[in-house]
């Protein structure tokens, strides 16, 4: 996902990357530009449900607050086995980036 700067299709089945390890998907918001993680294994959806189909559904509560309607516009960046925390900074799509 990060080498083509967008969601890659075709990409993994959800039950997929929970198999391989990859319990965390990283988005972020076009609106506020801020990079938060989704576990996986809450998302209720079937586990043959493409990854990338999921970026319809993510919503950024800080800007549908702001915007008083439901704000959908995100990015899908990167499977990670990790939450984003100081340890482990939010990936950057090319060098400069933040």
């Amino acid at each position: 996902m990060l080498a083509f700067q967008g969601p890659a299709q075709p990409s993994p089945a959800l039950g997929d990357a929970l198999n391989a390890g990859y319990r965390h998907l990283e988005v972020k918001c076009l609106g506020c530009d801020t990079h938060q993680t989704v576990a996986l294994d809450i998302v209720r959806r079937p586990k043959w449900t493409p990854i990338h189909e999921l970026e319809r559904y993510m919503r950024c509560k800080e800007c549908s607050r702001r915007n008083a309607h439901p704000f959908k516009r995100s990015h899908l960046v990167a499977l990670r086995t990790t939450k984003i925390s100081t340890m482990n900074p939010p990936s950057t799509w090319w060098p400069g980036e933040r």
